[in-house]
């Protein structure tokens, strides 16, 4: 192509905010006029559906919900809900609310899981940054540290336990159905551990929830802090403009009501029925064009800045986790879904762009630009660090393309809660019109439930062997021949049992004695005693 026709095409297929200085160029990617025809017409019915969400019909008919993120952000800030974040975060910076000792808080751990997490996560690290946590609390005005859990692993949990001082921490648990066994996990080795410590955990802890939940009745009847209601409507990954991001953010001291502003703003843009003026749409239709509607291409996030690293991890559970279904609205078997994965550029150059570069034409990437620098940095005469980052991005975007490898193209200001709250809004309303387009249910994870169900049995089994291990000691041999001395089956699942406790007897509270020997002909052999 020669650099007129770029040019032209560049402006054909750039879609430009200026208001916001947001802009995103679709004229890397593979398509021509013809596509964009052809794939035209379907959008009214996609701009139908958008509008359905919108006025408030169900859009989740596997659970009967009504999908409620895009409007209700937009009368968030006025309702009880804002006003009583606002107001805890306020009395927890002023120290008016304290903890069961009455010293202020200096802490907060944020407890939750998926969409709970990765929103949270997202916006502390781009508007604070990675190293928020060792300012001093003059320099972060008041706002408190914040940590995560958002896993069931005892790693997680023991590093944020060894750098919180619980007398002075708040745990905020988030859960929509109050269920969630990993944010239960920690919530009950929390209590524990405050417990333990002579310390009132009532006294600090909060709750994110939907009303009379478990998690909520807990909450209630154990008198905590606080309960804040989350809405039923609203689902996790989809969550970070409302309680969910909000909480997490005001006792950071971020200004969320900005990255509402940003959000809205998108919504606004994203509401028109012209599918060229429409950032969102147009970036469905090109996923659609690109992986021949069935995800044939993996989608590659890559922000050049050290504050969107998480970019790519969150997009990982927007995306996956709406488009990933085994059966269309009809019932039908289709396997949806795309793939993401990401780094940061130039990061990236030195990790997996070899491949994008020479590997396999499996994929199309997003590259994401800054404008603004962070600070003054010169490395010549009107060249500074940053301009070396934009040539890294237009480089390789160029490198790409000239072996006909896709690119999208998008820019932003500066990293502040606006355009984090643009981008979050752009992602959400492309997966829900891709959804459209390939006539999948966008807003249930049947597959997660899945596993969750899987899990359930394996803690079953665990339970049967921990009670009937005392009765056979003392007991010397295979897994094998363990699991037919109890009569159990599925010796592959008993195995795995065993090896986690052989290696954690004593973070257990076991009846037995349990090590485990490696012998050359047969294997592990377990050994179980009588204590």
């Amino acid at each position: 192509m020669t650099t007129e026709n770029w040019v032209k095409r560049c402006h054909d297929y750039t879609f430009i905010d200026g208001a916001s200085g947001f802009q995103i160029n679709f004229a890397g990617m593979n398509f021509e006029e013809k596509d964009l025809a052809d794939i035209k017409s379907r959008f009214d019915n996609v701009h139908a559906e958008m509008q359905k969400i919108e006025l408030g019909e169900i859009k989740n008919p596997d659970e009967n919900r009504k999908v409620t993120h895009f409007t209700d952000r937009s009368v968030y800030t006025g309702t009880a809900v804002y006003n009583e974040v606002e107001e805890f975060a306020a009395g927890i910076r002023s120290g008016a609310i304290t903890g069961s000792t009455g010293k202020p808080f200096e802490s907060a751990v944020i407890n939750g899981i998926g969409g709970s997490a990765l929103g949270p996560q997202l916006l502390q690290m781009a508007i604070n940054g990675p190293y928020w946590n060792e300012y001093s609390r003059e320099k972060r005005n008041g706002n408190l540290k914040i940590y995560f859990l958002d896993n069931t692993d005892t790693a997680g949990l023991a590093d944020a336990l060894a750098v919180c001082d619980l007398e002075t921490t708040l745990i905020v648990n988030v859960s929509k159905s109050g269920g969630t066994q990993e944010t239960k996990n920690n919530m009950i080795v929390c209590q524990a551990q405050y417990e333990a410590k002579g310390l009132d955990f009532a006294k600090h802890a909060a709750a994110v929830t939907m009303r009379e939940s478990g998690l909520d009745n807990t909450a209630r009847s154990g008198k905590w802090l606080r309960v804040f209601e989350m809405a039923e409507s609203i689902g996790g990954r989809t969550s970070e403009t409302s309680i969910v991001g909000h909480l997490p953010a005001a006792l950071a001291g971020i200004d969320f009501k900005s990255l509402l502003a940003g959000a809205c703003h998108m919504d606004n843009l994203t509401r028109n029925p012209v599918m060229e003026s429409n950032p969102a749409y147009m970036l469905s239709a090109m996923w659609y064009i690109a992986g021949n509607g069935k995800g044939d291409r993996n989608m590659v996030i890559v922000p050049y800045s050290d504050r969107l690293i998480l970019m790519s991890r969150y997009l990982q559970q927007l995306v996956m986790e709406s488009l990933g279904k085994e059966k269309d609205l009809d019932g039908n078997a289709v396997y949806q879904g795309l793939n993401v994965f990401g780094n940061k550029g130039g990061t990236d150059a030195h990790a997996f762009i070899q491949q994008l570069n020479d590997g396999r034409d499996d994929f199309f990437v997003t590259f994401i630009e800054i404008l603004e620098d962070a600070m003054k940095a010169p490395i010549a005469a009107g060249i500074g660090m940053g301009d070396y980052l934009h040539g890294f991005m237009t480089g390789l975007s160029n490198a790409l393309r000239s072996k006909n490898r896709q690119v999208i193209e998008m820019k932003l200001t500066t990293v502040n809660p606006f355009n984090v709250g643009m981008l979050i809004a752009l992602y959400e309303r492309a997966v829900a019109a891709y959804a459209e387009l390939i006539h999948i249910n966008a807003f249930h994870q049947p597959g997660v439930q899945a596993y969750k169900l899987a899990s359930k049995g394996v803690i079953s089994l665990l339970g049967t062997l921990v009670e009937k291990m005392p009765a056979i000691a003392p007991f010397s041999g295979t897994a094998a021949e363990l699991t037919a001395k109890l009569g159990l089956e599925n010796e592959y699942e008993v195995e795995g049992i065993l090896a986690k406790l052989a290696f954690n007897t004593t973070r257990r509270d076991l009846s037995v004695n349990l090590r485990r020997e490696w012998d050359e002909k047969q294997g592990w052999i377990y050994i179980i005693s009588a204590k």
